[in-house]
């Protein structure tokens, strides 16, 4: 999967916006879109397409789209 598709991804089933809202230098805090709700789908979508468990200290370490990526390698 591509970054573009990553991207794509995350702003779908993630965040629920529009693609263009997203690029990889996004800062999370400083997005409305980065909320609980998100948080929560976050730590989901990881889970069921990359096999990965996130746990809260790895949420709390996200600052920025690009963060995310680097999760989904």
């Amino acid at each position: 999967m591509t970054n573009e598709e990553k991207i794509e991804l995350l702003a779908d089933e993630v965040f629920d916006v529009d693609v263009t809202d997203v690029t990889p230098e996004t800062v999370l805090d400083e997005s409305d879109f980065w909320d609980s709700m998100s948080k929560l789908s976050l730590i989901s979508v990881i889970d069921s397409n990359f096999k990965k468990t996130l746990k809260g200290e790895d949420i709390k370490n996200l600052k920025t789209v690009q963060d995310i990526l680097n999760l989904m390698n």
